[in-house]
């Protein structure tokens, strides 16, 4: 299945919007990265959230523009800038399953239906501070079933 613009905006949504909170590793050994001195067997965190929106890693980040992921553009990212899934031989295990499994269910939805964005959501969407990223407040939508062709 290659839908191209389908890819660009699952990356943009999942830049803007990260699933997982934290990734964590451990130092293997001391290293030293800006001046400041990690110690073997240190705990690091990352925040994707707070990484994808890092305006010196992606102008404008607060903006949705799937245009940032095209063919001409993708190449320019540093892969260890756009974490998802994490990265390296300890990235997610469920990447490519999740990844298939999402562009199949937006095709299947947006065939059958549109989309509508009802009064109860808010916009902007307000995120919480929980574990996993989710807004505060529902998102509701009305799902207008599409004409039988």
């Amino acid at each position: 299945m290659q839908l191209e613009y389908l890819d660009m905006v699952m990356s943009e949504s999942q830049r803007l919007y990260p699933l997982g909170g934290r990734i964590e590793r451990v130092s293997k050994k001391d290293v030293e990265i800006n001046g400041v001195t990690i110690p073997k067997d240190m705990v690091v965190m990352i925040s994707p959230y707070v990484l994808h929106r890092d305006p010196d890693v992606w102008p404008e980040p607060e903006e949705f523009r799937p245009e940032r992921f095209s063919k001409e553009n993708k190449d320019k990212i540093d892969p260890y800038t756009f974490l998802p899934f994490g990265a390296g031989p300890r990235n997610c295990i469920g990447m490519r399953f999740a990844q298939v499994t999402m562009k199949v269910a937006i095709t299947v939805l947006l065939q059958r239906f549109s989309f509508r964005v009802c009064k109860e959501t808010p916009i902007p969407l307000k995120m919480s501070a929980s574990a996993f990223l989710m807004p505060e407040k529902p998102i509701v939508l009305k799902l207008v079933p599409r004409e039988a062709s």
